[in-house]
């Protein structure tokens, strides 16, 4: 039986909720000289708009105006006419930039600091606790293939290796809008296929992000919607589907058929469109699909001193309960009260004597249900060193 199948490329399973993020009308961006006389329309009356969920892409030549485009939805240049709204506000609102992400073109980043310290770096600019920066910072490299080599300092790297470091720092505060400038650039097959499918688990689960590139098929396999710019205009824009659809052509795709059959279906479609426009083929796999393939068997058996890959998507990103560490989750054993208190006893604090019990029974691996909660009243600073002194040795460091 014969399968009629209809190509689509682009289709990335993600629909638009119907929410604006990014309203954009009217939008003309002039550079002058300095005697104030227009020396370049970078972009010329732009107007489209970018839905939540939604992938949106950027396309067009060097000088055509995207990269000035994303400055001023960033805020970072200020359009010459027109109107933007992100997230229903001006793009230079404070709180309103605290949502975005952003991977510029080049990485700008700290030379003499390592990985680590460079997404806590970042974070620290977002204000996020250090058990966060710490928890978070962790699963960005690992998802980005850096975990290994996270003690190297970014001046060490190669630009593939910038490119992934640089990803991580765009998502440290699990922005809602994410803006990827050319975020495959400079990164193997390998990188490129893991951009890729970060692109569409953040859109799955409602970010919504803008990408500029000049690599079509990386655009062709994650965008929902492109704009083509030339000239500062806009030249076309639409669905993959819309754009890149021929309607008077149809593909059809069977299993290997024997050699009749063939030459039956053949004879039948020849008769009917005529034999010079019939053409047959052997379907073939993209040279990408075919590396990953090969590099996927490759790493049963070898080692590498490189960036790695195959990783999840950190768990933050994928909208996860975070469930804590097991020092974490042993600290909140040790400070919260037992059930077994007597009611009097619950009104008062739980005190060290409290904990050492619970620290003793942990460490001697009794069951905690048959430690006797005590309550005492608060002692000399000299004993509350020495508790806090056996929890941080039971530990081993963890928590502080």
């Amino acid at each position: 039986m014969t399968i009629a199948e209809v190509q689509s490329p682009g289709s990335t399973g993600v629909s638009a909720s119907g929410e604006t993020v990014v309203s954009v009308r009217g939008l003309t961006k002039i550079f002058k000289d300095f005697w104030g006389r227009p020396k370049a329309r970078a972009v010329d009356n732009v107007d489209f708009t970018v839905q939540r969920g939604e992938v949106f892409g950027l396309l067009g030549p060097n000088g055509s105006g995207k990269s000035t485009t994303v400055k001023m939805l960033l805020g970072l240049l200020y359009p010459t006419k027109g109107h933007i709204e992100v997230f229903g506000r001006s793009p230079r609102h404070v709180a309103t930039k605290s949502r975005i992400g952003y991977l510029p073109e080049e990485s700008y980043l700290y030379r003499f600091l390592d990985s680590g310290e460079t997404l806590d770096f970042f974070g620290n600019l977002f204000e996020l606790p250090p058990r966060e920066r710490r928890e978070r910072s962790a699963q960005l490299l690992e998802m980005v293939g850096l975990a290994k080599v996270q003690r190297r300092t970014v001046g060490e790297f190669s630009k593939g290796m910038q490119r992934r470091i640089g990803l991580a720092q765009a998502l440290i505060n699990d922005p809602d809008l994410v803006i990827l400038d050319e975020p495959t650039a400079g990164m193997d097959p390998i990188g490129c296929r893991e951009v890729k499918d970060l692109i569409i688990a953040l859109a799955r689960r409602g970010k919504t992000v803008i990408l500029s590139s000049h690599l079509l098929a990386d655009v062709e396999d994650v965008c929902d919607r492109v704009v083509i710019y030339y000239g500062g205009k806009i030249q076309a824009m639409g669905t993959l589907r819309e754009l890149l659809a021929t309607p008077d052509v149809m593909r059809i795709t069977t299993p290997l058929l024997p050699r009749e059959t063939m030459e039956r279906v053949l004879e039948l479609v020849r008769a009917d469109v005529g034999a010079d426009r019939v053409k047959l083929d052997t379907p073939t796999q993209n040279l990408e699909s075919y590396f990953l393939g090969v590099v996927e068997r490759a790493k049963q058996s070898e080692e590498t001193s490189g960036a790695t890959s195959g990783h999840r998507v950190a768990a933050y990103l994928r909208g996860e309960a975070d469930q804590g560490t097991s020092a974490n989750r042993m600290l909140e054993r040790l400070t919260l009260p037992t059930a077994e208190q007597a009611p009097e006893a619950k009104a008062a604090p739980a005190g060290p004597a409290l904990n050492e019990a619970r620290l003793s029974a942990l460490s001697q691996n009794q069951p905690e249900a048959e430690v006797k909660p005590v309550v005492s009243q608060p002692t000399a600073p000299a004993d509350l060193a020495k508790a806090n002194e056996k929890l941080s040795g039971l530990l081993g460091g963890k928590g502080q």
